[in-house]
């Protein structure tokens, strides 16, 4: 992905959509054709939306290696919601 695909890609929009596709997959109620369709563009919108979770994932990484004193470490959800 382009940084200006990457521009114009809306993270949060993407995944609302990934989610509404998956519930309308999950009700069974397209023909085959439509299913297919909806899947090609969900796999899609996977792929776009993994591409920029990497492309976060590596400026981060370039952020902390700027800032020796910070660490990465392991996201752990629970400990967040504990809090």
């Amino acid at each position: 992905m382009s940084k200006k695909q990457t521009a114009a890609f809306q993270f949060e929009t993407a995944l609302q959509q990934l989610t509404d596709i998956v519930d309308t997959l999950e009700k069974g109620q397209l023909g085959l054709e439509e299913s297919l369709d909806l899947f090609e563009k969900g796999t899609t919108l996977t792929k776009q939306c993994q591409s920029a979770l990497k492309q976060a994932e590596q400026k981060v990484q370039i952020l902390i290696e700027k800032n020796n004193s910070a660490e990465l470490e392991a996201f752990d959800a629970n400990d967040d919601a504990s809090t």
